[in-house]
């Protein structure tokens, strides 16, 4: 009997430099690409934000609606189904008859449960392939075992960097039809239980889901506008859709592959140039591959209140306070604008995910926990392994953490938005204060100099005192790891 495999679409919606899809159609089977809408994706939070928002969704749902349209073009179709991916899929195995399931696989413990059960209720008579096709290096390439991946990123970096290679991408392949099988609809957000976000005019870039537009807007960023050649020094940006690549998105969905970025990236360096900036975003795709591994060789800790580390803090769950960081109303401009800005269009600058990240753990002393949910519920470019793995880094409790690294707020405010443009873009009630002013309104009452904002009224006044809080929190959290004064530990690092 001939073959015919199910693909098995999962967070790889791309139909380019796709190993499973590639090596199913390489065995002249017959090809039934598979998305299944799993209900889970769509529940509840532990501290009850929706798993996926309204801004995730729609990403995803212009993601689905844009690989069937690029299977249609090459003669196939994507069959959508709503429910658990263990049930359905073999349930659809029998219905079709199909002799292989193919897939790639995944590094988190609930993703990782669902494809034990899935292979579990295949049983004998449906052979599995899985496949790893997530990061920039293949898993099976690297220097070392990944129980003995190094615990410092740049360890990991250097050792890479000498030893490997990137595998060259698999090509688009030719497919066939997939018969008189009912293919399914894609559900609206009204049907996932969800509202339609509103479009807000403040966004400095459209992002919309897919293959397509992940790959215009890599041709845009490399080619038409030679973005690349200064990516190293904008890349730090939060006003503006140019100022860093804007890669993630698609990346996070596998809508583009990272191996086609660095070929793009390649090509690049011999036709134009090769500097730092062309390094840089290699550099990046890198830290995205180590939070990956980490995620491997780590598991469930990563997502443990104690961190990769197990330091065990006294972290507070007050979800009043942690609503006035969530909403963007500390009475901080620069925490409160890119909070705003999350919230009305699912995106955030690198820089801004930084600090407000460090806000709420080392100035508010908040579960971090709470915030990686929060960015999961929220961001459009969610990675499970980036996302947990950062806000690991952040809190202090992550492999690569060293010791108590706090963000100086008002500090990052001078230096990445020192005429104010970013905090007046999100905040308009500081459009009238001057710049050398907007970043501390508070203290135009503290120096009763005349302002057309009431602090309290127009604009909230600051939650907290930055120094005390940060004292506060670094003495829990040196107390939490032995550290006193007769420690022989390093110093802390403060930026």
């Amino acid at each position: 009997m001939a073959k015919r495999i199910i693909v098995w679409f999962r967070n790889d919606l791309r139909s380019h430099d796709h190993e499973a899809l590639s090596k199913a159609v390489q065995t002249n089977a017959q090809i039934f690409p598979v998305y299944c809408f799993d209900p889970r994706q769509f529940s509840l939070t532990t501290f009850g934000f929706l798993k996926t928002g309204s801004f995730r969704a729609q990403f995803l749902l212009e993601s689905i609606t844009d690989l069937r349209n690029k299977l249609r073009s090459l003669g196939s179709n994507l069959i959508i189904r709503r429910g658990l991916p263990e049930v359905i899929i073999p349930e659809l195995a029998i219905e079709i008859s199909a002799t292989d399931v193919y897939f790639h696989k995944e590094t988190t413990s609930e993703e990782i449960k669902i494809e034990a059960t899935l292979i579990d209720k295949l049983g004998i008579g449906i052979k599995t392939e899985c496949f790893w096709g997530h990061t920039l290096y293949h898993l099976d390439d690297l220097p070392f075992k990944i129980s003995s991946l190094p615990e410092l990123f740049t360890s990991f970096r250097k050792e890479v960097e000498k030893s490997c290679t990137v595998n060259p991408i698999f090509p688009v392949p030719k497919l066939s039809n997939i018969g008189d099988i009912e293919v399914g609809d894609i559900p609206t957000l009204v049907e996932l239980g969800l509202e339609v976000p509103i479009s807000d005019p403040r966004a400095v870039i459209n992002f919309t889901g897919g293959e397509t537009a992940g790959l215009e807007r890599i041709d845009y960023y490399l080619w038409q506008s030679n973005l690349l050649a200064t990516y190293k020094e904008t890349r730090n940006g939060m006003l503006g859709g140019d100022y860093s690549s804007k890669f993630s998105p698609w990346l996070a969905l596998g809508c583009v592959s990272p191996r086609y970025i660095y070929s793009q990236v390649q090509k690049y360096e011999r036709e134009r140039t090769a500097n730092d900036s062309t390094y840089w975003l290699i550099f990046e795709l890198l830290w995205r591959d180590y939070f990956r591994f980490v995620a491997a060789k780590h598991g469930d800790k990563l997502f443990k209140i104690s961190g990769l580390q197990g330091i065990n803090l006294p972290w507070s769950e007050d979800l009043d306070r942690f609503e006035l960081w969530q909403t963007g109303k500390t009475g901080f401009p620069l925490i409160d604008a890119n909070m705003q800005e999350l919230a009305a269009t699912g995106f955030m600058s690198n820089r801004g995910r930084q600090n407000v990240a460090s806000f709420l753990t080392k100035n508010m002393g908040i579960n971090w926990q709470m915030g990686a949910e929060w960015f999961e519920s929220v961001l459009i470019d969610y990675d499970v392994c980036s996302n947990w793995g950062n806000w690991n880094y952040t809190a202090g409790v992550g492999n690569d953490a060293r010791g108590f690294r706090y963000f100086n707020i008002l500090k990052q405010s001078q230096d990445y938005d020192l005429d104010g443009k970013y905090v007046k873009h999100w905040l308009p009630a500081l459009k009238s204060i001057p710049a050398a002013k907007v970043h501390t309104p508070w203290k135009l009452l503290d120096e009763r100099e005349s302002s057309e904002i009431i602090i309290g009224k127009d604009y909230p006044a600051p939650i907290l005192d930055l120094n005390q809080s940060v004292q506060i929190n670094e003495k829990a959290y040196n107390s939490a790891c032995g550290i006193g004064k007769n420690s022989n530990k390093k110093p802390n690092l403060r930026r």
